[in-house]
Protein backbone atom coordinates (compact mmCIF):
# COMPACT_ATOMS: atom_id res chain seq x y z
CA UNK A 1 0.00 0.00 0.00
CA UNK A 2 1.34 3.76 -1.19
CA UNK A 3 0.38 6.99 -0.45
CA UNK A 4 -0.41 7.68 -4.06
CA UNK A 5 -3.65 5.87 -4.52
CA UNK A 6 -5.17 8.77 -2.45
CA UNK A 7 -4.72 10.59 -5.90
CA UNK A 8 -7.87 9.10 -6.72
CA UNK A 9 -9.93 12.44 -7.59
CA UNK A 10 -12.39 13.33 -4.82
CA UNK A 11 -13.05 16.93 -6.13
CA UNK A 12 -13.03 16.48 -9.58
CA UNK A 13 -11.08 18.47 -11.94
CA UNK A 14 -13.62 19.94 -14.96
CA UNK A 15 -11.54 17.88 -18.23
CA UNK A 16 -12.93 14.99 -16.45
CA UNK A 17 -16.54 15.69 -15.70
CA UNK A 18 -18.75 13.99 -18.30
CA UNK A 19 -21.93 16.91 -19.38
CA UNK A 20 -25.14 16.64 -16.82
CA UNK A 21 -28.52 15.55 -17.97
CA UNK A 22 -30.31 18.57 -19.72
CA UNK A 23 -30.97 21.52 -17.33
CA UNK A 24 -34.48 23.10 -18.08
CA UNK A 25 -33.81 26.40 -17.24
CA UNK A 26 -31.38 28.49 -19.04
CA UNK A 27 -30.34 30.61 -15.70
CA UNK A 28 -29.57 27.51 -14.57
CA UNK A 29 -27.22 25.89 -17.65
CA UNK A 30 -25.49 29.08 -17.25
CA UNK A 31 -24.88 28.83 -13.40
CA UNK A 32 -23.58 25.57 -14.03
CA UNK A 33 -21.26 26.42 -17.22
CA UNK A 34 -20.19 29.52 -14.52
CA UNK A 35 -19.40 26.78 -12.49
CA UNK A 36 -17.26 24.31 -14.57
CA UNK A 37 -15.02 27.48 -15.14
CA UNK A 38 -14.91 28.48 -11.67
CA UNK A 39 -13.62 25.63 -10.48
CA UNK A 40 -10.90 25.47 -13.96
CA UNK A 41 -9.55 28.99 -12.50
CA UNK A 42 -9.45 27.14 -8.49
CA UNK A 43 -12.10 30.39 -7.99
CA UNK A 44 -13.96 28.28 -5.49
CA UNK A 45 -15.71 30.95 -3.69
CA UNK A 46 -17.32 31.78 -7.03
CA UNK A 47 -17.61 27.97 -7.46
CA UNK A 48 -19.55 27.28 -4.83
CA UNK A 49 -21.56 30.22 -5.36
CA UNK A 50 -22.65 29.54 -8.84
CA UNK A 51 -23.68 25.39 -7.76
CA UNK A 52 -25.71 26.65 -5.06
CA UNK A 53 -27.18 28.65 -7.61
CA UNK A 54 -27.74 26.11 -9.93
CA UNK A 55 -28.67 23.41 -7.50
CA UNK A 56 -31.73 25.85 -7.00
CA UNK A 57 -33.24 25.05 -10.82
CA UNK A 58 -31.63 21.29 -10.44
CA UNK A 59 -31.40 19.72 -6.93
CA UNK A 60 -30.85 16.71 -7.78
CA UNK A 61 -28.10 16.96 -10.13
CA UNK A 62 -24.84 14.23 -8.35
CA UNK A 63 -22.09 16.99 -10.41
CA UNK A 64 -23.48 20.15 -9.33
CA UNK A 65 -23.81 18.76 -5.85
CA UNK A 66 -20.01 17.37 -6.14
CA UNK A 67 -19.06 20.65 -7.28
CA UNK A 68 -21.12 22.31 -4.58
CA UNK A 69 -19.43 20.22 -1.78
CA UNK A 70 -15.77 20.82 -3.04
CA UNK A 71 -15.91 24.84 -3.64
CA UNK A 72 -17.67 24.96 -0.62
CA UNK A 73 -14.86 22.92 1.43
CA UNK A 74 -12.26 24.43 -0.54
CA UNK A 75 -13.08 27.80 1.05
CA UNK A 76 -13.55 26.11 4.58
CA UNK A 77 -17.21 26.73 4.89
CA UNK A 78 -17.81 23.29 6.10
CA UNK A 79 -21.36 23.88 7.49
CA UNK A 80 -22.95 24.32 4.24
CA UNK A 81 -20.89 21.67 2.38
CA UNK A 82 -22.78 19.16 5.29
CA UNK A 83 -26.63 19.54 4.38
CA UNK A 84 -25.22 18.61 0.43
CA UNK A 85 -23.46 15.95 1.26
CA UNK A 86 -26.03 13.87 3.20
CA UNK A 87 -28.38 14.58 0.40
CA UNK A 88 -25.87 12.78 -1.91
CA UNK A 89 -25.59 10.12 0.84
CA UNK A 90 -28.76 9.41 1.40
CA UNK A 91 -29.42 9.41 -2.87
CA UNK A 92 -26.15 6.75 -2.55
CA UNK A 93 -24.10 9.01 -4.31
CA UNK A 94 -20.70 7.99 -4.10
CA UNK A 95 -18.43 10.72 -3.47
CA UNK A 96 -14.89 11.14 -1.83
CA UNK A 97 -15.20 14.77 -0.81
CA UNK A 98 -19.20 14.39 0.11
CA UNK A 99 -17.99 11.38 2.31
CA UNK A 100 -15.02 13.69 3.79
CA UNK A 101 -17.41 15.98 4.54
CA UNK A 102 -19.90 14.09 6.37
CA UNK A 103 -16.72 11.73 8.23
CA UNK A 104 -15.63 15.23 10.01
CA UNK A 105 -18.99 16.64 10.73
CA UNK A 106 -19.68 12.93 12.68
CA UNK A 107 -15.91 13.18 14.40
CA UNK A 108 -16.69 17.24 15.14
CA UNK A 109 -20.36 15.86 17.03
CA UNK A 110 -18.18 13.21 19.01
CA UNK A 111 -19.99 10.75 16.83
CA UNK A 112 -17.70 7.68 16.84
CA UNK A 113 -20.11 5.23 16.48
CA UNK A 114 -21.16 6.86 13.36
CA UNK A 115 -17.20 7.37 11.88
CA UNK A 116 -17.33 3.28 12.48
CA UNK A 117 -20.09 2.50 10.97
CA UNK A 118 -19.11 4.70 7.59
CA UNK A 119 -15.47 3.19 7.68
CA UNK A 120 -16.69 -0.25 7.43
CA UNK A 121 -19.42 0.67 4.90
CA UNK A 122 -16.26 1.83 2.69
CA UNK A 123 -17.69 4.84 2.80
CA UNK A 124 -14.62 7.08 4.14
CA UNK A 125 -12.08 9.15 2.75
CA UNK A 126 -9.67 6.25 1.94
CA UNK A 127 -8.25 2.96 3.00
CA UNK A 128 -4.73 4.77 4.87
CA UNK A 129 -7.05 7.78 6.26
CA UNK A 130 -9.64 5.18 7.24
CA UNK A 131 -7.15 2.92 8.99
CA UNK A 132 -6.03 5.70 10.56
CA UNK A 133 -8.99 7.45 11.66
CA UNK A 134 -10.34 4.36 13.01
CA UNK A 135 -7.90 3.63 15.50
CA UNK A 136 -8.68 7.16 17.16
CA UNK A 137 -12.45 6.22 16.57
CA UNK A 138 -11.73 3.75 18.99
CA UNK A 139 -10.14 5.77 20.83
CA UNK A 140 -13.27 7.45 20.99
CA UNK A 141 -14.97 5.22 21.70
CA UNK A 142 -13.20 4.08 24.83
CA UNK A 143 -11.09 1.36 23.85
CA UNK A 144 -7.49 2.05 23.85
CA UNK A 145 -5.67 -1.17 23.87
CA UNK A 146 -8.05 -2.11 20.73
CA UNK A 147 -6.92 1.34 19.16
CA UNK A 148 -3.63 0.46 19.72
CA UNK A 149 -3.49 -2.84 18.28
CA UNK A 150 -5.10 -0.84 14.93
CA UNK A 151 -2.18 1.54 14.74
CA UNK A 152 -0.31 -1.34 15.17
CA UNK A 153 -1.68 -2.74 12.27
CA UNK A 154 -1.26 -0.03 9.86
CA UNK A 155 2.43 -0.29 11.02
CA UNK A 156 3.01 -3.08 9.33
CA UNK A 157 2.23 -2.18 6.37
CA UNK A 158 5.21 -1.34 4.10
CA UNK A 159 6.25 2.35 4.16
CA UNK A 160 3.64 3.18 6.87
CA UNK A 161 5.18 2.60 9.88
CA UNK A 162 6.62 5.90 10.76
CA UNK A 163 3.22 7.60 10.48
CA UNK A 164 1.79 5.27 12.11
CA UNK A 165 3.97 5.06 15.29
CA UNK A 166 3.89 8.57 15.05
CA UNK A 167 0.26 8.54 15.39
CA UNK A 168 0.17 5.54 18.03
CA UNK A 169 2.59 8.20 20.68
CA UNK A 170 -0.23 10.92 20.20
CA UNK A 171 -2.45 8.68 21.33
CA UNK A 172 -0.82 7.46 24.22
CA UNK A 173 0.27 10.88 25.33
CA UNK A 174 -3.66 11.98 24.75
CA UNK A 175 -4.34 10.04 27.70
CA UNK A 176 -1.30 10.73 29.86
CA UNK A 177 1.13 7.46 29.47
CA UNK A 178 4.13 9.38 28.94
CA UNK A 179 6.27 7.09 29.59
CA UNK A 180 5.19 4.88 26.26
CA UNK A 181 5.05 7.69 24.16
CA UNK A 182 8.56 8.88 24.87
CA UNK A 183 9.48 5.16 23.92
CA UNK A 184 8.38 5.70 20.33
CA UNK A 185 9.89 8.88 20.30
CA UNK A 186 13.08 8.14 21.28
CA UNK A 187 13.10 4.61 19.18
CA UNK A 188 13.37 2.50 22.38
CA UNK A 189 10.43 0.86 21.34
CA UNK A 190 8.93 0.21 17.67
CA UNK A 191 11.42 1.31 16.20
CA UNK A 192 12.76 5.08 14.95
CA UNK A 193 10.41 7.26 13.47
CA UNK A 194 10.90 9.50 10.59
CA UNK A 195 11.42 13.46 12.29
CA UNK A 196 9.21 16.28 11.53
CA UNK A 197 9.14 19.17 13.72
CA UNK A 198 5.39 18.50 14.47
CA UNK A 199 6.94 15.36 16.13
CA UNK A 200 9.71 16.82 17.46
CA UNK A 201 7.54 19.46 19.30
CA UNK A 202 4.72 16.72 20.61
CA UNK A 203 8.24 14.64 22.07
CA UNK A 204 9.42 18.11 23.56
CA UNK A 205 6.09 18.21 25.36
CA UNK A 206 6.43 14.50 26.39
CA UNK A 207 9.30 15.06 27.97
CA UNK A 208 8.51 18.21 30.02
CA UNK A 209 5.47 16.35 31.70
CA UNK A 210 7.70 13.65 32.21
CA UNK A 211 9.83 16.37 34.50
CA UNK A 212 12.84 15.49 32.19
CA UNK A 213 13.29 19.50 31.07
CA UNK A 214 17.64 19.09 30.49
CA UNK A 215 16.28 15.88 27.68
CA UNK A 216 13.79 18.19 26.59
CA UNK A 217 16.09 21.25 25.65
CA UNK A 218 18.61 18.59 24.31
CA UNK A 219 16.52 17.47 21.68
CA UNK A 220 15.54 21.21 20.80
CA UNK A 221 19.15 21.86 20.45
CA UNK A 222 19.89 18.59 18.65
CA UNK A 223 17.20 18.82 16.28
CA UNK A 224 16.98 23.46 15.63
CA UNK A 225 20.56 23.92 15.96
CA UNK A 226 21.77 27.06 18.09
CA UNK A 227 19.84 29.71 16.18
CA UNK A 228 16.19 28.94 16.60
CA UNK A 229 13.12 30.94 15.40
CA UNK A 230 10.52 32.44 18.00
CA UNK A 231 8.85 29.32 18.72
CA UNK A 232 11.54 27.01 19.18
CA UNK A 233 13.40 30.33 20.96
CA UNK A 234 10.43 30.46 23.96
CA UNK A 235 10.05 26.53 24.20
CA UNK A 236 13.58 26.67 25.65
CA UNK A 237 13.73 29.19 27.51
CA UNK A 238 10.75 28.01 29.40
CA UNK A 239 11.89 24.93 29.92
CA UNK A 240 14.87 26.27 30.81
CA UNK A 241 13.17 28.56 33.50
CA UNK A 242 11.61 25.02 35.09
CA UNK A 243 8.11 25.49 33.36
CA UNK A 244 6.40 22.26 32.36
CA UNK A 245 4.74 22.45 28.97
CA UNK A 246 1.44 21.82 28.51
CA UNK A 247 0.14 19.16 26.25
CA UNK A 248 -1.14 21.37 23.66
CA UNK A 249 -0.65 19.48 20.43
CA UNK A 250 -3.03 16.10 20.72
CA UNK A 251 -5.55 16.40 23.50
CA UNK A 252 -8.62 14.64 22.17
CA UNK A 253 -9.44 12.04 19.14
CA UNK A 254 -11.00 14.76 17.40
CA UNK A 255 -7.72 16.65 17.00
CA UNK A 256 -5.77 13.30 16.24
CA UNK A 257 -8.10 12.57 13.24
CA UNK A 258 -7.23 16.58 12.35
CA UNK A 259 -3.60 15.35 12.81
CA UNK A 260 -4.71 12.48 10.56
CA UNK A 261 -5.45 14.80 7.66
CA UNK A 262 -2.84 16.92 7.96
CA UNK A 263 -0.19 14.48 8.38
CA UNK A 264 -1.34 13.30 4.76
CA UNK A 265 -1.59 16.20 3.40
CA UNK A 266 1.72 17.20 4.11
CA UNK A 267 2.96 13.81 2.65
CA UNK A 268 0.99 14.35 -0.62
CA UNK A 269 2.84 17.34 -0.83
CA UNK A 270 5.45 16.39 -3.37
CA UNK A 271 3.21 14.29 -5.50
CA UNK A 272 -0.07 15.63 -5.58
CA UNK A 273 -2.06 18.77 -6.90
CA UNK A 274 -2.55 21.48 -4.47
CA UNK A 275 -6.47 21.74 -5.22
CA UNK A 276 -6.51 17.96 -3.74
CA UNK A 277 -4.26 18.57 -0.82
CA UNK A 278 -6.46 21.87 0.21
CA UNK A 279 -9.47 19.93 0.82
CA UNK A 280 -7.16 17.54 3.56
CA UNK A 281 -6.09 20.82 5.20
CA UNK A 282 -9.44 22.22 4.86
CA UNK A 283 -10.58 19.31 7.13
CA UNK A 284 -7.84 19.77 9.57
CA UNK A 285 -8.60 23.09 10.29
CA UNK A 286 -12.25 22.30 10.64
CA UNK A 287 -11.45 20.07 13.53
CA UNK A 288 -9.08 21.60 15.20
CA UNK A 289 -9.57 25.56 14.74
CA UNK A 290 -6.26 26.21 16.51
CA UNK A 291 -3.95 24.31 14.62
CA UNK A 292 -2.03 27.32 12.79
CA UNK A 293 -0.07 25.00 10.77
CA UNK A 294 -3.00 24.11 8.83
CA UNK A 295 -3.84 27.20 8.57
CA UNK A 296 -0.68 28.05 7.26
CA UNK A 297 -0.78 25.45 4.91
CA UNK A 298 -4.44 26.53 3.63
CA UNK A 299 -2.94 29.58 2.68
CA UNK A 300 0.61 28.62 1.13
CA UNK A 301 -1.89 26.07 -0.98
CA UNK A 302 -4.36 28.65 -1.98
CA UNK A 303 -1.29 31.23 -2.81
CA UNK A 304 0.21 28.65 -5.20
CA UNK A 305 -3.55 28.08 -6.79
CA UNK A 306 -3.53 32.02 -7.67
CA UNK A 307 -6.29 32.55 -4.96
CA UNK A 308 -4.64 35.69 -3.26
CA UNK A 309 -7.61 36.80 -1.11
CA UNK A 310 -8.47 33.54 0.02
CA UNK A 311 -4.79 33.09 0.95
CA UNK A 312 -4.41 36.69 2.31
CA UNK A 313 -7.89 35.68 4.64
CA UNK A 314 -6.40 32.12 5.79
CA UNK A 315 -2.98 33.45 7.11
CA UNK A 316 -4.69 36.83 8.45
CA UNK A 317 -6.37 34.29 10.69
CA UNK A 318 -2.97 33.36 12.98
CA UNK A 319 -3.05 35.20 15.96
CA UNK A 320 -0.73 37.94 17.00
CA UNK A 321 -0.18 36.03 19.94
CA UNK A 322 0.84 32.90 17.84
CA UNK A 323 4.50 31.50 17.14
CA UNK A 324 3.94 30.90 13.86
CA UNK A 325 2.44 34.71 13.35
CA UNK A 326 5.58 36.07 11.50
CA UNK A 327 5.23 33.16 9.19
CA UNK A 328 1.92 33.96 8.31
CA UNK A 329 2.65 37.84 7.89
CA UNK A 330 5.42 36.71 5.33
CA UNK A 331 2.68 34.66 3.66
CA UNK A 332 0.46 37.76 3.93
CA UNK A 333 2.84 39.70 2.02
CA UNK A 334 3.56 37.12 -0.37
CA UNK A 335 -0.33 36.50 -1.36
CA UNK A 336 -0.18 40.49 -2.03
CA UNK A 337 3.27 40.49 -4.13
CA UNK A 338 1.63 37.78 -6.24
CA UNK A 339 -1.65 39.96 -6.82
CA UNK A 340 0.16 42.58 -7.91
CA UNK A 341 0.10 44.77 -4.27
CA UNK A 342 4.02 45.16 -3.99
CA UNK A 343 3.58 48.34 -1.84
CA UNK A 344 1.11 46.51 0.16
CA UNK A 345 3.36 43.66 0.62
CA UNK A 346 6.66 46.18 1.61
CA UNK A 347 4.20 48.12 4.02
CA UNK A 348 3.35 44.67 5.64
CA UNK A 349 6.88 42.99 5.97
CA UNK A 350 8.32 46.79 6.82
CA UNK A 351 5.82 47.02 9.98
CA UNK A 352 7.02 43.27 10.64
CA UNK A 353 10.71 44.32 10.88
CA UNK A 354 9.78 46.62 13.60
CA UNK A 355 7.77 43.97 15.66
CA UNK A 356 10.39 41.26 14.81
CA UNK A 357 13.98 43.03 14.86
CA UNK A 358 15.31 40.16 15.87
CA UNK A 359 14.80 37.67 13.36
CA UNK A 360 17.16 37.64 10.28
CA UNK A 361 14.91 35.75 8.24
CA UNK A 362 11.98 38.70 8.20
CA UNK A 363 15.18 41.28 6.97
CA UNK A 364 16.10 39.28 4.11
CA UNK A 365 12.35 38.90 3.31
CA UNK A 366 12.24 42.84 3.07
CA UNK A 367 15.37 43.06 0.83
CA UNK A 368 13.71 40.44 -1.79
CA UNK A 369 10.42 42.79 -1.84
CA UNK A 370 12.32 46.31 -2.17
CA UNK A 371 14.71 44.28 -4.40
CA UNK A 372 11.94 43.47 -6.59
CA UNK A 373 10.85 47.10 -6.54
CA UNK A 374 14.14 48.16 -8.08
CA UNK A 375 14.70 50.18 -5.29
CA UNK A 376 17.98 48.39 -4.20
CA UNK A 377 19.76 51.06 -1.60
CA UNK A 378 16.82 49.91 0.56
CA UNK A 379 17.26 46.09 -0.64
CA UNK A 380 21.01 46.37 0.52
CA UNK A 381 20.14 47.77 3.97
CA UNK A 382 17.52 45.10 4.68
CA UNK A 383 20.25 42.20 3.44
CA UNK A 384 23.04 43.98 5.57
CA UNK A 385 20.20 43.84 8.41
CA UNK A 386 19.99 40.05 8.65
CA UNK A 387 23.28 39.17 7.28
CA UNK A 388 24.00 40.72 10.59
CA UNK A 389 21.94 38.80 12.74
CA UNK A 390 22.93 35.73 10.94
CA UNK A 391 26.36 36.20 11.19
CA UNK A 392 25.97 36.80 14.79
CA UNK A 393 24.23 34.41 15.40
CA UNK A 394 25.52 30.86 13.11
CA UNK A 395 28.78 32.67 12.12
CA UNK A 396 27.72 32.01 8.14
CA UNK A 397 24.60 33.50 6.61
CA UNK A 398 22.43 31.51 3.69
CA UNK A 399 24.33 32.04 0.41
CA UNK A 400 21.42 33.53 -0.85
CA UNK A 401 21.18 36.45 0.83
CA UNK A 402 24.67 37.33 0.17
CA UNK A 403 23.59 36.58 -3.98
CA UNK A 404 21.18 38.89 -3.29
CA UNK A 405 22.58 41.74 -2.06
CA UNK A 406 25.09 41.46 -4.81
CA UNK A 407 22.29 41.72 -7.28
CA UNK A 408 21.36 44.80 -5.25
CA UNK A 409 25.04 46.24 -5.33
CA UNK A 410 25.47 45.22 -8.93
CA UNK A 411 21.98 46.56 -10.37
CA UNK A 412 23.43 49.98 -8.43
CA UNK A 413 26.79 50.16 -10.16
CA UNK A 414 28.42 49.23 -6.89
CA UNK A 415 30.95 46.25 -8.76
CA UNK A 416 33.48 45.96 -5.99
CA UNK A 417 30.90 45.12 -3.21
CA UNK A 418 29.02 43.36 -5.83
CA UNK A 419 31.65 41.03 -7.11
CA UNK A 420 32.65 40.40 -2.95
CA UNK A 421 29.23 39.26 -2.00
CA UNK A 422 28.82 37.03 -5.22
CA UNK A 423 32.54 35.38 -4.17
CA UNK A 424 31.26 35.17 -0.68
CA UNK A 425 28.10 33.36 -2.16
CA UNK A 426 30.40 30.99 -4.24
CA UNK A 427 32.14 29.81 -1.18
CA UNK A 428 29.34 28.70 0.94
CA UNK A 429 27.62 27.19 -2.36
CA UNK A 430 30.17 26.41 -4.96
CA UNK A 431 28.45 24.80 -7.49
CA UNK A 432 25.40 26.93 -7.67
CA UNK A 433 24.34 27.67 -11.11
CA UNK A 434 22.62 31.32 -10.25
CA UNK A 435 25.09 32.05 -8.94
CA UNK A 436 28.08 30.94 -11.51
CA UNK A 437 25.54 32.34 -14.07
CA UNK A 438 25.35 35.70 -12.43
CA UNK A 439 29.06 36.62 -11.75
CA UNK A 440 29.93 35.06 -14.68
CA UNK A 441 27.96 36.99 -17.12
CA UNK A 442 28.51 40.04 -14.88
CA UNK A 443 32.23 39.34 -15.35
CA UNK A 444 31.94 39.22 -18.94
CA UNK A 445 29.60 42.88 -19.03
CA UNK A 446 32.51 44.36 -16.89
CA UNK A 447 34.83 43.15 -19.70
CA UNK A 448 37.18 41.97 -16.62
CA UNK A 449 38.40 37.77 -15.75
CA UNK A 450 36.86 36.53 -18.93
CA UNK A 451 38.55 32.83 -19.58
CA UNK A 452 37.26 32.70 -15.36
CA UNK A 453 33.80 33.84 -16.66
CA UNK A 454 33.76 31.88 -19.74
CA UNK A 455 34.31 28.41 -17.25
CA UNK A 456 31.58 29.91 -14.88
CA UNK A 457 29.15 29.90 -17.06
CA UNK A 458 30.28 26.88 -18.83
CA UNK A 459 29.59 25.39 -15.03
CA UNK A 460 26.17 26.58 -14.73
CA UNK A 461 25.49 25.47 -18.02
CA UNK A 462 26.64 21.91 -17.54
CA UNK A 463 24.35 21.99 -14.37
CA UNK A 464 21.55 23.54 -16.14
CA UNK A 465 21.49 22.89 -19.79
CA UNK A 466 18.13 23.60 -20.71
CA UNK A 467 18.27 27.11 -19.06
CA UNK A 468 17.79 30.02 -21.57
CA UNK A 469 19.10 32.23 -19.78
CA UNK A 470 21.86 30.24 -18.53
CA UNK A 471 22.74 29.57 -22.30
CA UNK A 472 22.47 33.21 -23.22
CA UNK A 473 25.45 33.91 -20.80
CA UNK A 474 27.62 31.21 -22.58
CA UNK A 475 26.80 32.65 -25.92
CA UNK A 476 27.59 36.31 -24.73
CA UNK A 477 30.60 35.34 -23.49
CA UNK A 478 31.97 33.71 -26.32
CA UNK A 479 30.94 37.24 -28.48
CA UNK A 480 32.27 38.95 -25.88
CA UNK A 481 35.85 36.99 -26.52
CA UNK A 482 35.44 37.52 -30.25
CA UNK A 483 34.29 33.85 -31.03
CA UNK A 484 31.14 35.05 -33.30
CA UNK A 485 30.64 31.89 -34.83
CA UNK A 486 30.31 29.50 -31.35
CA UNK A 487 28.52 32.77 -30.08
CA UNK A 488 25.61 32.19 -32.98
CA UNK A 489 25.26 28.31 -32.46
CA UNK A 490 25.02 28.89 -28.45
CA UNK A 491 22.59 31.94 -28.72
CA UNK A 492 19.97 30.37 -31.27
CA UNK A 493 19.81 27.29 -28.28
CA UNK A 494 19.15 30.30 -25.90
CA UNK A 495 16.27 31.46 -28.13
CA UNK A 496 14.86 28.14 -28.64
CA UNK A 497 14.73 27.75 -25.06
CA UNK A 498 14.06 31.26 -23.84
CA UNK A 499 12.21 32.44 -27.07
CA UNK A 500 10.37 36.03 -25.25
CA UNK A 501 12.95 37.33 -23.90
CA UNK A 502 14.22 40.90 -25.44
CA UNK A 503 17.88 40.26 -24.01
CA UNK A 504 18.12 36.79 -25.83
CA UNK A 505 17.16 38.21 -28.90
CA UNK A 506 19.45 41.38 -28.95
CA UNK A 507 22.24 39.11 -28.20
CA UNK A 508 21.52 36.94 -31.15
CA UNK A 509 21.13 39.74 -33.61
CA UNK A 510 24.35 41.22 -32.36
CA UNK A 511 25.84 37.85 -33.32
CA UNK A 512 24.70 37.41 -36.30
CA UNK A 513 25.51 40.53 -37.17
CA UNK A 514 29.24 39.76 -35.87
CA UNK A 515 29.20 37.12 -38.40
CA UNK A 516 27.88 39.13 -41.57
CA UNK A 517 24.54 37.40 -41.22
CA UNK A 518 22.99 41.00 -41.16
CA UNK A 519 19.82 40.63 -42.87
CA UNK A 520 19.16 37.93 -39.50
CA UNK A 521 20.07 40.26 -37.07
CA UNK A 522 18.06 43.31 -37.90
CA UNK A 523 15.46 40.53 -37.65
CA UNK A 524 16.51 39.68 -34.31
CA UNK A 525 17.03 43.39 -33.01
CA UNK A 526 13.42 44.14 -34.68
CA UNK A 527 11.88 40.76 -32.34
CA UNK A 528 13.84 42.02 -29.20
CA UNK A 529 11.87 45.44 -29.54
CA UNK A 530 9.07 44.38 -29.76
CA UNK A 531 9.15 42.01 -26.93
CA UNK A 532 9.96 45.16 -24.48
CA UNK A 533 8.02 46.44 -22.04
CA UNK A 534 8.62 50.37 -22.17
CA UNK A 535 6.13 51.02 -19.53
CA UNK A 536 8.30 49.11 -17.34
CA UNK A 537 12.26 49.57 -18.58
CA UNK A 538 15.05 47.20 -17.98
CA UNK A 539 18.20 47.91 -16.80
CA UNK A 540 19.27 44.35 -19.48
CA UNK A 541 18.26 45.87 -22.22
CA UNK A 542 18.35 49.62 -23.92
CA UNK A 543 15.16 49.94 -26.97
CA UNK A 544 17.22 53.21 -28.48
CA UNK A 545 20.47 51.53 -28.89
CA UNK A 546 18.66 48.70 -30.50
CA UNK A 547 16.55 50.91 -32.49
CA UNK A 548 20.34 53.04 -33.59
CA UNK A 549 21.71 49.58 -34.67
CA UNK A 550 18.80 48.93 -36.97
CA UNK A 551 19.41 52.61 -38.27
CA UNK A 552 23.20 52.56 -38.63
CA UNK A 553 24.27 49.02 -37.64
CA UNK A 554 26.25 47.57 -34.98
CA UNK A 555 29.81 48.51 -35.75
CA UNK A 556 28.65 52.20 -36.30
CA UNK A 557 26.85 52.04 -32.87
CA UNK A 558 30.12 50.43 -31.14
CA UNK A 559 32.49 53.16 -32.86
CA UNK A 560 29.72 56.38 -31.71
CA UNK A 561 30.40 54.49 -27.77
CA UNK A 562 33.67 54.02 -28.12
CA UNK A 563 34.14 50.50 -28.23
CA UNK A 564 36.90 48.07 -30.05
CA UNK A 565 35.12 47.49 -33.28
CA UNK A 566 33.79 43.88 -34.85
CA UNK A 567 35.70 41.82 -37.42
CA UNK A 568 32.37 41.33 -39.56
CA UNK A 569 33.22 38.47 -41.79
CA UNK A 570 31.16 39.04 -44.24
CA UNK A 571 28.18 40.94 -45.69
CA UNK A 572 24.83 39.98 -46.68
CA UNK A 573 23.08 43.59 -47.35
Amino acid sequence: MTLRFLTILAFVAPTALALPAPVQAQEAAGAYLATRQARYDSDYAAAAKYALEALKSDADNPLLMESAVGALLATGDVARAIPIAKRMDDADIRSQVAQMVLLGDEVARGDYDAVQARIEAEHGVGPLADGLIGAWATLGQGDMAAALKEFDTIAAEPGLRGLAIYHKALALASVGDFESADKIYSGDSDGPMQTTRRSTLAWVEVLSQLERPEDAIKVLDDTFGTDPDPQIADLRARLAAGETLDMGRIETPAQGIGEVFLSLGMALLQDTSPDYILLYSRMAEYLDETDVDAIILTGELLEQLGRYELATQAFARVPESSHAYYTAVLGRAEALRSSGDLEGAIALVAELRETHPDLGLVHASAGDLYRQNNDFAKAVDAYDAALEIFEAQEGDAPWVIYYSRAISHERQGNWPPAEADFRRALELNPDEPMVLNYLGYSLVEQREKLDEALDMIERAVAAEPNSGAIVDSLGWAQFRLGRYQEAVVTLERAAELYAVDPVVNDHLGDAMWAVGRTTEARFQWRRALSLINEDTPSQDVDPERIRRKLEVGLDTVLEQEGAAPLKVSGNEG
